[in-house]
């Protein structure tokens, strides 16, 4: 599907690829990996001619469909839905052509193309997507305009998922989804049927959704099957022993000096030491690849306070009076608390978090704290707040305004920035630098609570490691929102459920969560995304996965698959009157009416597989935590 051949490319005179090569074939669902900087996106363009051409070569498999995300849906009065069917060029047009096709042999072909394609179970299909992605059912008939320029980029997401493209290519496609949308996209992915690249510093993504890791380092490409971590131990391995054959070269290559030392002017032995000086020419060094760890974060521990450090009693949270986010919610934070929250977008996690750390005035209720308490808070948000034109070291003299230069510079060394960033204007840093300036002014002021609303979007997967250990040595209390799983479960210790304008502990873990979010009900997608309904989210109890009746989990297993066996049959049916000779000829509605009622069968025949294998997931679960 895809080659790199000696592939070499230079920015500004800086070497980001130099003779690389790897080769992905059809079907592998590839992760490419590697530090911020070291030219991932850059990859992504030169595959999409965007960035010029290198050295060497790019091959693509001839007639290959590529589809990428290249800009978020443009803000019109389209609706959401229309936007991604239209996402399918092909259907798109031959729809449009058969409005108007009187030729009786093009309408045949025509429809049957669409057929081939699986073109009337489109609105079906467009509609799971989006609502896969966290769209609500209403969503789906609103103009595009009336959307954030995040969802907007969702949409664009949904749209080149819809079109099904043979090589999919996706830069970061969590950043702007939530933990439930990125659990639905790993599912995706990993039943997509065609070759995917994904970039991303997702380590959960990386092990659940991909065949391969495509790392980039050193200025070569290399593939390796298995997941990111099955990669971080081979590596591991062949670093391992890339050392001890370093360490035996190195014992050879000094007994042959010795011997050359010793004899090199002995007549008698000249011509040994002469052989000897060959054989270690010869020798082709043996190269320890360094480890190269990213800057690690620091929060210094806080004055010890008494808890509970801070508390919201029956409060209602929102922005508009009479209008709540969120109602009756009663909440405290001691200073040993680990909390990660959890609930779709749009439900209120921010407004809670806004709330607690007094950025959001009540509604109603009470907020009692600790007098001297203090608030660390980051956003996504924030990263537009720092100033533009002044450098991270115009920014700590503006903290710190009574400290020495040395002294200055000492915390800027500490937060990451050496002498060639120090004075480089916010605007020319990147997403990951931008985070590590905010982080680090927060820490410097040894606040008692951290919260962290998506720390982790701009980091790559070195620096999220680097702020687990920092959160994990801290000794205050966390509230995290975040979709990196890997960095929630390393983290928190409890978890909040918001949703239905209610914000509770959730008795359960997040592979609990996770099994509940696949396995909540589907929308009804056939039609126009007419009736479309989900189950709401509650949080888990005695009767959710982990602890859920395993003969109630039993019978809806046992439902599904008759089913599925219905449908089966309806299609083997249709199929049966739609290869009668000459019918698309003879009766091009009846044929194209067979078409649309087996695209359709076809549909909810792949709806109820989905949820018989995620009801058979639930109940391997519930019977090993029986």
């Amino acid at each position: 599907m895809l080659e790199f051949n000696d592939l070499s490319y230079r920015i500004g005179g800086r070497p980001l690829f130099d003779g690389a090569s790897a080769f992905i074939a059809d079907g592998w669902k590839v992760g490419l990996i590697g530090r911020n900087g070291t030219g991932k996106s850059t990859l992504l363009r030169l595959i999409r001619e965007e960035a010029g051409k290198g050295d060497g070569s790019i091959r693509i498999k001839r007639g290959a469909r590529m589809g990428f995300v290249a800009q978020e849906v443009a803000a019109t009065d389209e609706p959401l839905l229309e936007v991604v069917l239209a996402a399918d060029e092909e259907r798109h047009a031959l729809m449009q052509e058969a409005e108007t096709a009187t030729d009786p042999h093009r309408i045949a072909e025509i429809h049957m193309r669409l057929f081939d394609i699986d073109a009337h179970s489109a609105e079906a299909r467009a509609a799971e997507i989006l609502v896969g992605l966290g769209f609500e059912q209403g969503d789906l008939t609103r103009a595009t305009r009336e959307f954030s320029g995040g969802w907007r980029m969702r949409a664009a997401l949904a749209g080149v998922l819809f079109s099904t493209p043979d090589l999919l290519i996706l830069d970061e496609p969590t950043n702007y989804l939530d933990l439930e949308g990125a659990s639905w996209l790993e599912s995706y992915l990993r039943k997509y049927p065609n070759t995917v690249v994904v970039v991303s510093h997702d380590r959960e993504m990386l092990n659940r959704s991909v065949t391969h890791i495509l790392a980039l380092a050193d200025l070569k490409l290399e593939i390796h099957p298995g997941g990111y971590d099955t990669y971080l131990r081979k590596r591991a391995e062949k670093v391992a022993n890339l050392a001890s054959q370093k360490v035996k070269q190195d014992a050879e290559r000094e007994h042959l000096q010795k011997f050359v030392d010793r004899f090199r002017a002995t007549a008698s032995k000249a011509r040994q030491a002469q052989s000897r000086i060959k054989m270690i020419e010869k020798m082709k060094d043996i190269s320890v690849p360094l480890a190269d760890r990213a800057t690690p974060f620091k929060f210094e521990d806080p004055q010890e306070l008494a808890d509970p450090l801070l508390q919201l009693e029956d409060a209602d949270l929102g922005y508009v009076e009479g209008v709540p986010v969120l109602r009756g919610v009663n909440f405290r934070l001691d200073h040993d608390d680990r909390i990660v929250i959890i609930g779709p977008n749009g439900q209120g996690k921010t407004t809670l978090v806004k709330s607690i750390g007094a950025r959001l005035q009540l509604l109603k209720g009470q907020r009692r704290a600790a007098k001297a308490v203090k608030i660390g808070y980051f956003s996504q948000d924030q990263l537009d707040e720092l100033h533009a034109g002044q450098t991270p070291l115009d920014h700590i003299r503006d903290l710190a305004p009574n400290l020495s230069p040395a002294q200055h510079r000492s915390i800027a060394a500490q937060m990451g920035f050496g002498h060639e960033k120090i004075q480089t204007p916010v605007e020319k840093l990147s997403g990951g630098e931008k985070v590590r300036l905010l982080l680090g002014l927060m820490a410097y002021t040894k606040p008692h609570v951290l919260i962290l609303d998506e720390p982790t979007s701009h980091l790559d997967i070195d620096s999220r490691e680097a702020l687990i250990h920092a959160l994990n040595d801290y000794n205050g209390a966390v509230l995290l929102i975040t979709h990196d799983v890997y960095l929630a479960e390393a983290c928190a210790d409890r978890l909040w459920l918001v949703h239905n304008g209610r914000a509770k502990q959730y008795d359960g873990d997040l592979s609990d969560y996770r099994a509940l979010v696949l396995s909540a009900d589907r929308p009804a997608t056939s039609g126009a995304a007419k009736g479309l309904s989900t189950k709401p989210l509650a949080p888990a109890t005695g009767d959710e996965p982990k602890r859920a009746s395993l003969g109630a989990l039993k019978h809806k297993v046992a439902e599904l698959e008759k089913e599925m066996d219905t449908f089966q049959r309806d299609i083997s049916r249709i199929d049966l009157a739609i290869a009668a000779p000459g019918l698309f000829e003879r009766d091009p509605a009846r044929g194209a009416a067979l078409s649309k009622d087996r695209a359709a069968l076809t549909q909810h025949l792949q709806q109820a597989e989905e949820r018989w294998l995620e009801a058979s997931e639930a109940l391997e679960a519930a019977k090993r935590g029986a």
